[in-house]
């Protein structure tokens, strides 16, 4: 059966349910009715037997479901679906080949129906809040705008545009704008400003997608005054700021330059722990790290003749993966916040399986399902500063959640096929993601296997 969305909201009572709340401790409320009206947010969350249901109320019964708060994905990328990357076309000769065809009036049109596409097998699979972290124009930017307008049913977007990187940096040129100096840095985040984005990203080491040398990812690019300039830039726009960092001294600069979050990570020793949870240059005071485990595990668990990667990639993502889930781990025993991202669009990564990730996390971070999901929900919308609207089912907030046959605490792979997706009171009816059923087997035995 296709999937159906609705851009019309008809208030209804999903009743009956068993409601999965969200937080650390797995609690899990019986026979509970949640009540959502025309404008798309949560009337009144309580036990069925004290809730009466309006007639003009569409009658949803839950009976033997579960439901709980969208998933959030606070690391995404929209201009693929996560077969493996082409490694010939990750130099910077191949991605500045690539730039001049998706900047053509020829290209732009694939890159926003592929980013159209990647926004909503992201909702089908349950995940009703994004934020990109380099997009190749400004693509998400309109996507979220027209999503916010009911002009098409989709999760929240927090959008970045391209990343922030030096000349020839990880990212550059095709998702990057590239700056050599802090006042370039400072001109490029106010472009992306003026572009309407609620999201910035730097590149603040090498990576290893685009790696060319052995040693490459991780390896520290931008200067700590360049990122300081971005940092400043964006809090007084009141917009938070992610930095790709692996590797101890890339995290650590980053850090002093005031960046709210660590994508990927490093091994923390004391200093770095005490930077994320006193941070004065952050917007907020501390920082939080979003492991994205998912993006390091394949390029690990898999010989080169599955992923397609070079010979330096491989080696260079055995320096960094290593560090990316001690750090994870360091950063849950330490009580930094630890978010939920994927990196999707990474070889491997798909669209569609942000449920990895927690499950990722369980088993590899010290994780309990309960907190994992606690991670991808509630904590996820305090780093993304969508806590006000978003992360738990309660009064007043917007209607995100999404509807399970089966309950995620005992399995977190019962997330992987949701029976119903609400996004902002928007029903997505018989949601169901375009899968890639090999990338989901090869992920699935390397998990028993390892």
């Amino acid at each position: 059966m296709k999937s159906g969305i609705s851009k019309i909201i008809e208030p209804f009572a999903l009743a009956h349910v068993r409601l999965i709340v969200g937080d650390a401790k797995g609690t899990v409320l019986p026979d509970m009715t949640v009540l959502v009206g025309a404008h798309g947010r949560i009337e009144r969350v309580s036990p069925s037997f004290d809730t009466p249901v309006p007639d003009e109320y569409h009658y949803l019964d839950g009976t033997g479901k579960y439901a709980m708060p969208g998933l959030i994905n606070a690391h995404t990328h929209l201009f693929s679906q996560g077969r493996p990357l082409n490694p010939k076309m990750a130099t910077p000769k191949g991605q500045r080949i690539i730039a001049a065809m998706v900047h053509s009036p020829f290209g732009r049109p694939y890159v926003n129906a592929m980013a159209k596409a990647s926004i909503r097998t992201l909702l089908e699979s349950g995940v009703t809040t994004i934020r990109t972290l380099g997009d190749i124009g400004y693509e998400s930017v309109t996507l979220r705008d027209e999503i916010a307008a009911n002009e098409m049913v989709g999760p929240r977007v927090l959008a970045s545009g391209p990343l922030l990187a030096i000349p020839d940096g990880h990212g550059a040129p095709l998702i990057a704008l590239e700056s050599e100096t802090p006042q370039e840095a400072r001109l490029h985040t106010r472009m992306n400003i003026e572009h309407g984005v609620n999201a910035i990203k730097i590149a603040a080491t090498g990576g290893v997608t685009d790696s060319q040398v052995l040693g490459e990812a991780g390896s520290p690019q931008m200067t700590i005054e360049q990122m300081r300039a971005i940092c400043d830039e964006a809090h007084n726009a009141g917009i938070i700021v992610a930095a790709h960092a692996q590797g101890a001294e890339g995290v650590r600069r980053a850090l002093q330059a005031g960046v709210d979050t660590i994508e990927h990570g490093s091994r923390l020793d004391d200093e770095l722990i005490e930077l994320f949870t006193h941070n004065p240059n952050a917007l907020r005071g501390h920082s939080a790290l979003v492991p994205t485990i998912s993006a390091g595990f394949p390029l690990c668990a898999f010989g080169r003749d599955v992923t397609g990667i070079t010979e330096i990639q491989a080696e260079n993502s055995k320096l960094v993966v290593d560090g990316m889930i001690a750090g994870a781990r360091a950063a849950h025993d330490a009580g930094i916040p630890v978010g939920v991202g994927t990196d999707t669009a990474m070889t491997f990564v798909t669209q569609y399986n942000t449920w990895r990730e927690l499950a990722l996390l369980v088993k590899f971070a010290g994780f309990t399902p309960a907190e994992a999901i606690h991670a991808a929900t509630a904590v996820n919308a305090r780093i993304l500063n969508v806590c006000a609207s978003t992360g738990s089912l309660e009064d007043g907030k917007v209607a995100d959640m999404v509807v399970l046959d089966a309950n995620p605490l005992e399995s977190l792979a019962a997330l992987a096929r949701p029976a119903l997706v609400i996004a902002a009171g928007h029903p997505v009816w018989h949601p169901h993601a375009k899968r890639f059923d090999d990338i989901d087997r090869l992920l699935d035995e390397a998990m028993e296997r390892t």
